[in-house]
C-alpha cells in the first residue's frame, strides 16, 4: 500500500533509510484474513467496476502484501496477466511470496512510485489500487501515469479512505498517538489540518478525487462513499492489528521510550473502547470508491 517514499528528499533524491511500510510489512501480512474479512465487500467492488474478468491485463498499484493482487489472479484465470507494484521492497516481496503460494504463475511484481510508473503504453485492461493513492505526494502525477498505462478505455477503480468526520476509528487512534508524540516532540507534534497531503485522508475531501481524475484526462468519472466498518472480537484485538500493520502509527511513537509507547497504545486501546458492541468490537470506517476511463 505504499505509493510515494515518505523518505524522498524535496529534490527527488531518495534517502538509503527503509521504507515506512517495510517495517509494517510483516505485521500487516500476518493480518491478511483480518484485513481481508475488512475489505472485502469494498474490494469485490472495485474488481467489478474495474471490470476485472477472464483473460484481463490488470496492474495493481499500492498492491501491499497481495491480497486483492490473489482476488485478481482468480477473477483472470491463467490467460490474464497481473503486474503488482508497490514502493515497499519489504511488502511487495511478500505479496510475491503469497501469489508462488497460490500457485499463480500469471502475476509478476514490480518495485515502483505510482507517480513514476514509466508503464506508458503497457495497454492494461484495468487498473485498481487499494488504499495506496492517498500516500502520494502528487496524486495527479500517480493518475496520470495510471492513465497512460491503461489501454483506451481501460478502467481504473480505486479505494481511499473518506472523510474524517466518518472516520472516527482513524481519527481517534492519530489524535491519540499525536497526543502522546507530542510529550516528545512538542510543536513538532501539532495536528495536521485535514486532508493533508500524504496522510490517510488527503483525498476523501468531497469533489477533490473527481476533479483529479478529470484533470489527469479521465472520463465517466465516478466517486461515491461507502461505509466499511472494521469489525473484531475486542478493541485489543484492533489494537494488536494497529501496533504491527498501521505504519502511520507506528512512524508517530517510534521515538518514543518502550514505556512511553505502551502508554500510548494503552489509551489508544481505552479510547476505542467507545466502539464496543454486543456482536464484539465494530470500528466506523468510510471508504472512497472511485471509478473512471481512460478516453477512447
Amino acid at each position: 500500500m505504499a505509493c510515494a517514499s515518505a523518505t524522498t528528499s524535496p529534490e527527488g533524491s531518495v534517502n538509503e533509510s527503509p521504507h515506512p511500510w517495510d517495517v509494517a510489512a510483516a505485521g500487516w501480512n500476518h493480518h491478511a484474513a483480518l484485513i481481508h474479512a475488512w475489505l472485502h465487500d469494498a474490494t469485490q467492488t472495485m474488481l467489478d467496476e474495474a471490470h476485472v474478468g477472464p483473460g484481463a491485463r490488470v496492474l495493481d498499484i499500492a498492491a501491499g502484501a497481495g491480497d486483492q493482487t490473489l482476488e485478481i489472479a482468480r477473477r483472470i484465470g491463467a490467460q490474464g496477466r497481473v503486474l503488482a507494484t508497490d514502493l515497499s521492497p519489504g511488502i511487495l516481496a511478500l505479496a510475491q511470496k503469497n501469489v508462488e503460494a497460490e500457485g499463480f504463475l500469471q502475476v509478476s511484481t514490480q518495485v515502483a512510485d505510482a507517480q513514476s510508473l514509466g508503464l506508458a503504453g503497457a495497454n492494461f485492461d484495468a487498473a485498481v489500487s487499494r488504499l495506496g493513492l492517498m500516500f502520494c505526494h502528487t496524486p495527479l502525477a500517480a493518475l496520470n501515469e495510471i492513465r497512460t498505462a491503461l489501454r483506451p478505455q481501460g478502467r481504473l477503480s480505486a479505494l481511499v479512505f473518506g472523510r474524517p468526520e466518518h472516520n472516527a476509528c482513524l481519527a481517534i487512534t492519530l489524535a491519540t498517538a499525536r497526543k502522546h508524540a507530542a510529550l516528545v516532540h512538542g510543536a513538532e507534534m501539532q495536528a495536521p489540518r485535514p486532508f493533508a497531503p500524504v496522510s490517510l485522508m488527503s483525498l476523501g475531501k468531497p469533489r477533490l478525487l473527481e476533479e483529479l481524475l478529470r484533470t489527469a484526462g479521465f472520463v465517466d468519472v465516478s466517486v461515491r462513499y461507502v461505509s466499511a466498518p472494521f469489525h473484531t472480537n475486542s478493541a485489543e484485538q484492533y489494537v494488536d492489528f494497529l501496533r504491527s500493520s498501521a505504519s502511520p502509527n507506528i512512524e508517530m511513537l517510534a521515538s518514543l521510550s518502550n514505556a512511553a509507547r505502551q502508554n500510548a497504545w494503552a489509551d489508544i486501546t481505552d479510547q476505542l473502547k467507545v466502539f464496543n458492541a454486543p456482536s464484539g468490537w465494530i470500528g466506523p470506517n468510510e471508504l472512497l470508491q472511485c471509478v473512471a476511463v481512460a478516453p477512447p
